[in-house]
């Protein structure tokens, strides 16, 4: 199925994905950019033909060009949303326009009678404020914003999808609703504007951690995060699912690991070493974007992907080669120096 779709926030990671996969697929898109200024440069990075891509300035926290996007529009893929890349002053500049975003997508897509919005949430909807240091979450749980150590990210993820889905219930009539709930995303970068996740990666080529801290990520290739968006743009019978979005759960060691191991001398600044968790806790007095981690030391989150295997038959690649591309794309854009 082809036609003409929306996708929000494409000057991002995951958002020049999808573009590039539903163009592919013989999508005409329209997406959304705070500035039109940008146009040029986000056109270079997804490299696809002109007249099948169409850009709008628009914001989470405005009416402004939203009607003019949607226009014309059968579906929406809904990626836009705040992404921190360290610690915020307040939860309110993720929560608000995450959520406000989320609802303003839905009404302008349902006044341009659009048929189906596949919503871009996260597993930090689902997975944390449980308390747990081992724990197995699927699509049926949803994150405790009121548990012990939620960051700010994750009670935005949850809070914007609990109003789109409350939203839809009430308001959404014909309309079908579908989210993406995506773990650590990493793989090929296609600009200097990619997820916060693949820090994770520049920091390990760049030798900038000391050592391995004890935490670690489902790790899910930025590509599959695109395909599932793709397949659940147009499936029959999924009005109303989440499909988690992941790979194995791996610990930084591993993670460091296959890089050494696929990447050879140019991984040499990788540490070997473990980072013991009093360091990091200690470095967290100083450093808000490390507290944010220090909830994460020795904690197992795993959100495994049946249901999307079963219902969609998307299958991730393996992680290992998600790690190797993106660090290869990193230091071939020349990101990272090794």
């Amino acid at each position: 199925m082809s036609g003409q779709v929306l996708v929000t926030g494409g000057s991002g990671y995951i958002g020049g994905f999808v573009i590039r996969q539903l163009v592919a697929e013989g999508w005409t898109v329209n997406t959304t950019i705070r500035s039109l200024a940008r146009e040029a440069e986000v056109r270079k990075a997804l490299a696809v033909p002109a007249d099948k891509l169409n850009f709008f300035a628009a914001d989470l926290l405005s009416d402004a060009g939203w009607a003019e996007a949607v226009a014309g529009c059968s579906h929406v893929v809904h990626v836009a949303s705040p992404l921190p890349n360290g610690a915020v002053k307040h939860e309110d500049d993720l929560i608000v326009p995450a959520r406000e975003g989320a609802l303003r997508a839905l009404r302008f897509a349902k006044a341009a009678g659009v048929k189906r919005v596949v919503m871009t949430s996260s597993v930090a909807a689902i997975a944390y404020g449980h308390g747990k240091k081992i724990g197995t979450y699927t699509e049926a749980v949803w994150t405790d914003v009121n548990g012990p150590q939620v960051h700010a990210y994750a009670k935005s993820k949850t809070l914007a999808e609990r109003a789109a889905r409350d939203w839809m219930a009430a308001e959404g009539g014909a309309m079908e609703y579908v989210s993406v709930n995506p773990a650590a995303v990493l793989g090929p970068v296609l600009s200097a504007d990619f997820s916060s996740s693949v820090q994770i990666i520049t920091r390990l080529l760049s030798g900038s951690l000391p050592g391995l801290p004890n935490f670690g990520f489902g790790v899910v290739d930025v590509r599959d995060v695109a395909d599932l968006h793709v397949r659940a743009l147009t499936a029959e019978g999924i009005d109303g699912e989440r499909f988690i979005a992941s790979g194995p759960f791996m610990m930084m060691k591993g993670v460091a690991a296959v890089l050494r191991d696929r990447l050879g001398n140019e991984a040499r600044k990788v540490p070997t070493r473990g980072l013991p968790d009093f360091l990091l806790q200690l470095s967290a007095l100083f450093d808000p974007t490390i507290r944010m981690v220090t909830g994460e030391l020795g904690k197992q989150r795993i959100t495994p992907s049946d249901h999307a295997r079963d219902v969609l038959g998307w299958v991730p690649r393996p992680a290992a080669d998600t790690i190797a591309d993106s660090a290869r794309s990193l230091i071939d854009m020349g990101v990272v120096k090794v």
